[in-house]
């Protein structure tokens, strides 16, 4: 077969350029563009860690920040809830203050209306004895035909009224 005969005297041509291609790839890519690759994914690695590195900084400031906020807003919130208590308890101070000065007022009110009430039954009281006393008196001497005094009248019926 004459491609085997040929194949040794090729053999050594075939060999050299592949080598010279290889070697030249090699310089090539090895020498020239991984170095390059290799410096941007060690770039790009350490801008990751750095990037990292910052948000968790950030992260904790954040959480330093919010734990800082979280203490200012409860001393708020119990110095609100102080001034409320104080506010309730000054309105109900202010609120007594005020039932007590109307209960006096209603007092003084019921009082003088019992007194205006006990004098008005006095006095009603003292117009029935008198109109009773007259009344008796005009009983007494239609029926019996007898005159009865209006002292002696006004004190039966106060005897009356005692007992009843």
């Amino acid at each position: 077969m004459p491609q085997i005969a040929q194949l040794a005297t090729t053999y050594a041509s075939q060999v050299f350029w592949l080598l010279v291609f290889f070697g030249l790839i090699f310089f090539v890519i090895g020498r020239g563009m991984v170095p390059k690759v290799m410096a941007t994914v060690d770039q790009r690695d350490k801008q990751i860690a750095d990037d990292l590195s910052a948000a968790e900084a950030a992260r904790a400031a954040a959480d330093a920040e919010e734990e800082a906020w979280r203490v200012q807003e409860n001393k708020r919130r119990a110095e609100a809830q102080a001034l409320i208590a104080s506010a309730k308890a000054d309105a109900a101070s202010a609120t007594q203050a005020s039932l007590d000065v109307a209960s006096g007022k209603i007092e003084q009110t019921v009082s003088a209306a019992e007194a205006r009430i006990a004098a008005a039954r006095d006095a009603a009281l003292t117009e029935i004895e008198g109109v009773a006393a007259e009344a008796a008196q005009d009983i007494v001497s239609r029926i019996a035909g007898l005159s009865v005094s209006a002292e002696q009248a006004q004190g039966a019926v106060k005897g009356v009224l005692a007992n009843g």
